[in-house]
Parts: structure tokens; C-alpha cells; sequence
């Protein structure tokens, strides 16, 4: 059985490995420009397509990917729901918030001022989300996903109420819908602070791993369970509010991501970060690639595409626990 197992596990990270490498691989050579590894060495244009446009999105979405499914294996963590995620659960409309505030008040702000303040808001919308979780009886496990899209829901209604009275609503659709056709040098730098938050979630993997199992069970364990649930909103924060600045909100990849690659490695957190990440970065370049080709040579916003591929995926979890229950 655990040869098995072992062997499960191995084609299962060989196969996500595989579709990176080919993803990656289309997402630089799929575009309206033309596009050869033959012409960027001979044409200065397509190198310099290659250097501003091609290269800066595929690592935009890799980035993006990665950082959002790993907050939402954190936010599951910390609130031990496995049917919550940034998106869900008030995060990223509340970073959405942050930027319009920013934009109403200091218009003239940088990005990353506009996402200090993102992240503020982010945080507080998290923490009241958290602190309301928690009350809620833990023998009703969906009532904290219903109560996520709910106050979710009221956020982003604030957002677009504000938006509408200011003239700003289709800044706010920017904000809100997430794609990576804007994306080029210059652009998509601050998603490398998503890279930095990733790296202090492994290095706070196993500690995150026992705040999983509760507040007493932590406690008892010797953990400072006050102290790494505060990082583990802060990192979630952080990044909800980079994705949101940068690229938008993309629904479902903290939601489906984790729940799959926890049924195949178990939930360990120091073991399945690293294939969380490649496994989110995956799927966003996957739907980024076939919203590019669905209308070629016009776009499908990647959140548009995210949205129906991960309401799939989401439905084959929900479908697949019954069955197993």
C-alpha cells in the first residue's frame, strides 16, 4: 500500500512538473505578435517583445498562481475550513477597498502606497472575518464558507456603491476583474513581494501545520498560537493585496487548489507548499493561455476563465466528499 502511495505521488509530481514546463513554454510563444526563438535572436523587436511583454506575464501568472493558492491553504489553515480562500472570505475585496480609498484620497500615490493601504484593509477585513469564523459552531462547517461569500458580498457591494457615487466604476471593474493583459516590465514587479511572503510561509510551515489542529491543541503543544496567527494574516494580506493591485481578483485558486494536492500529499504544510505553489501557478497559466486562444487574437480575461474551471474543479470536490461520505 505505500509503495502505492509512493508511486501515486510521484506521477502525480511529475505530471505537474510536465504541464508547467509546456505552459510556461506557450505562454511565452501564444500572442497577437509574432512571436519565434529564431526572431528574437535576429530581430531586435521580438527580443524585445520577449523582454517586455512575453516574459513579465508568464511570470505575472506564475507569481500570481503561486502566491494565492498558498494564502488559501494558510487561510484554511487558520481557520481550519478547507471551503474558504482570500476571495471568499472578504480579503480581496477588502484590498479592493484600500486601493479605492488610496485613489479617492491621494490619487497621485504610487503602486506601492496603494498597496500598503491595500494591505491595511486587507488585514482588518481578515481579521473581522476570522474573529466572527471562529464563533460560528464548528459541527456547521459550511456555515463559514456561506458567511465568507456573504460578507465578501457586502464588502464588494461598498466598493462598487463608492465607486458609482465617485465615477469610478470602471476603475473599480479593473481592480476587481483579474487578467494579465496590462502586464509588462515595470508592471508586475511588486508581485515579487508575493515571492517573499511565500518563501516566510514555508520558513513557518510547521508551525503553521500545528495551528491547523486548534487553539487548545496548539497551545498544549507549546506553540505561541496568538503570534503565528497574526503572521499567518499578515501573509495572507499581503499577498491578496499584491495580486489585487497588480492583476486583480482571480477567483477559486486558493479554494480548489489546496483541497487537491491535500487529497494526493496529506496536509502537511512544510511538504505541500512547494506543490501548492507549482500547482497554482499551473492553473492560472492554463487559463490565462486558453483565454488567449479561446478568441484569438482577442483575450479572455484570465479571472472570466478561472471562474468556470474552477467552479468545475469545485464541483467535482463537493461531488467526489459526498461520495466518499
Amino acid at each position: 500500500m505505500t509503495e502505492k502511495r509512493t508511486a501515486k505521488h510521484r506521477t502525480a509530481k511529475l505530471a505537474a512538473c510536465a504541464a508547467f514546463v509546456v505552459l510556461v513554454v506557450l505562454s511565452i510563444f501564444i500572442g497577437a505578435g509574432d512571436f519565434s526563438l529564431a526572431r528574437m535572436f535576429n530581430d531586435p523587436a521580438a527580443l524585445q517583445l520577449f523582454v517586455v511583454s512575453r516574459l513579465p506575464r508568464t511570470m505575472a501568472a506564475v507569481l500570481t498562481g503561486a502566491a494565492l493558492s498558498i494564502a488559501g491553504l494558510i487561510m484554511q489553515a487558520m481557520v481550519r475550513n478547507r471551503f474558504v480562500e482570500p476571495s471568499t472570505a472578504g480579503t480581496a475585496q477588502s484590498a479592493a477597498l484600500g486601493i479605492l480609498i488610496m485613489t479617492l484620497v491621494f490619487p497621485a500615490a504610487s503602486l506601492a502606497v496603494k498597496t500598503l493601504a491595500a494591505s491595511v484593509l486587507a488585514l482588518l477585513g481578515t481579521s473581522l472575518f476570522m474573529m466572527t469564523a471562529h464563533r460560528l459552531p464548528p459541527t456547521q462547517p459550511y456555515l463559514v464558507p456561506l458567511f465568507g461569500l456573504v460578507y465578501g458580498g457586502v464588502i464588494g457591494a461598498v466598493v462598487t456603491f463608492i465607486g458609482w457615487q465617485t465615477e469610478l466604476l470602471q476603475f473599480v471593474d479593473i481592480w476587481t476583474n483579474g487578467e494579465f493583459s496590462g502586464v509588462v516590465r515595470g508592471r508586475y514587479e511588486l508581485l515579487w513581494g508575493t515571492a517573499i511572503m511565500v518563501a516566510i510561509a514555508w520558513w513557518v510551515a510547521d508551525r503553521l501545520t500545528v495551528l491547523s489542529l486548534g487553539r487548545d491543541v496548539s497551545i498544549g503543544l507549546g506553540l505561541s498560537y496568538q503570534r503565528v496567527l497574526q503572521l499567518g494574516l499578515v501573509i495572507v494580506s499581503v499577498i491578496s493585496a499584491l495580486t489585487v493591485v497588480v492583476v486583480g481578483i482571480i477567483p477559486f485558486v486558493g479554494l480548489v487548489v489546496p483541497n487537491l494536492v491535500s487529497r494526493i500529499m496529506g496536509d502537511n504544510l512544510r511538504g505541500t507548499i512547494p506543490w501548492v505553489g507549482l500547482s497554482g501557478a499551473t492553473l492560472v497559466l492554463g487559463c490565462d493561455v486558453l483565454g488567449r486562444v479561446l478568441r484569438y487574437p482577442y483575450e479572455i480575461p484570465v479571472a472570466t476563465v478561472m471562474g468556470v474551471v474552477g467552479a468545475f474543479l469545485f464541483l467535482r470536490l463537493m461531488f467526489a466528499r459526498a461520495a466518499h461520505a
